[in-house]
């Protein structure tokens, strides 16, 4: 290839221009090439993400997408649509530096198909997800954020000093996580500060990994019967999708609260209104929805019992540059021929000459 590097960046207002630009001047001279560095910003988060039938959860125009990365040899993005048009105009395209942990707004069949490796940055917002979940346990389980609701409105909710409205502190509660992966792993420590026990449900994890962390590995439904709180941080898969519904909420105790800062196809959330509604459940701690962002006649945003915030629990400055840095050290590694740190689509560096 010639001596000279063409990158093209497309940020946005939480993963910015300058943050990939700050770090591939930080990286800039272990590249054995000239850098030349082309940018384009899309409108996220000011314009919700968007779907169609080929990619997920985007923010831009495809053509302009196209049209704009035709020239590079390197995309750098966060929520940017790279569609199969994208990548057959992109005839000189030899990576996809993408900072998320899934990066369902690119094609990345058809990028395998062209021989594009594709880096991401899976775990970049983990230490966020744990320090909000935390914050949104305090916040449902303490009365929080609906005292603070009903002050701001000139609204003083004394009886939330009646014993049948408070809530139980954290010590000596149990907590059961469902899924234990980096995320739920990083909270064990945080929730041992208060004197929890915690109980985890994830078959993919070895027995060893929950006796090293001092976490009690258990079944679903062993879970859900003796957690006083349960916390959810599974992935979505085909065999996830709507694990959480009217039979799960039925097997949690009464008097228990649900926290979902995972994902939000994970839940039936008609299932856990009832559950809410009737009382079974004392409340719930919600990040992520069906619909994002939900209509404002949900039945869920009318409940009292119920916490909620807009998708927000990964949203640190740190998770935002410490994204753009692992892509760009990625970046870094395939074009000096080192092992790359994380990749979605491995098979193709077997062929991919590099340097």
């Amino acid at each position: 290839m010639a001596n000279t590097l063409t990158i093209a960046v497309i940020g946005d207002l939480f993963v910015t221009n300058e943050l990939f630009l700050e770090a591939l001047e930080r990286w800039r001279g272990h590249l054995p090439f000239d850098v030349t560095v082309a940018t384009h910003c899309v409108p996220w988060p000011d314009e919700p993400l968007a779907h169609n039938d080929e990619v997920r959860e985007f923010v831009g125009d495809p053509e302009e997408v196209a049209q704009f990365v035709q020239p590079a040899d390197v995309l750098l993005t966060h929520v940017a649509p790279v569609t199969q048009r994208v990548l057959e105009r992109a005839e000189k395209l030899r990576l996809i530096g993408c900072c998320r942990g899934g990066p369902v707004n690119i094609n990345v069949a058809a990028a395998t198909a062209r021989g594009v490796p594709i880096v991401n940055a899976p775990a970049r917002n983990s230490q966020a997800v744990v320090e909000f979940t935390i914050g949104v346990l305090l916040a449902e389980c303490r009365n929080i954020a609906r005292s603070h609701a009903a002050l701001a409105r000139g609204v003083w909710l004394g009886d939330l000093y009646r014993y049948d409205c408070v809530g139980r502190e954290l010590r000596g509660q149990t907590i059961g996580l469902i899924g234990f992966g980096a995320i739920a792993q990083s909270l064990v420590p945080y929730l041992a500060v208060f004197g929890m026990h915690i109980l985890a449900y994830d078959p993919y994890v070895p027995a060893e990994r929950f006796a090293a962390l001092g976490v009690e590995s258990v079944d679903l439904p062993g879970l859900l019967a003796r957690a006083d709180i349960v916390s959810l941080h599974a992935r979505v898969t085909p065999q996830t999708v709507g694990m959480m519904g009217a039979a799960q909420f039925a097997q949690m105790k009464r008097g228990a609260y649900f926290i979902n800062t995972a994902r939000g196809p994970l839940v039936d959330y008609d299932a856990l209104y009832q559950a809410l509604h009737s009382g079974h459940l004392a409340g719930a701690a919600l990040d992520c929805f069906p619909e994002e962002p939900p209509p404002p006649d949900w039945p869920l945003l009318r409940l009292p019992n119920v916490t909620v915030t807009p998708h927000i629990a990964g949203a640190s400055k740190d998770s935002a540059e410490r994204g753009a840095e692992q892509v760009v050290r990625d970046v870094v590694h395939f074009f000096t021929g080192q092992p790359l740190e994380f990749c979605v689509n491995p098979a193709v560096l077997a062929t991919e000459k590099r340097g």
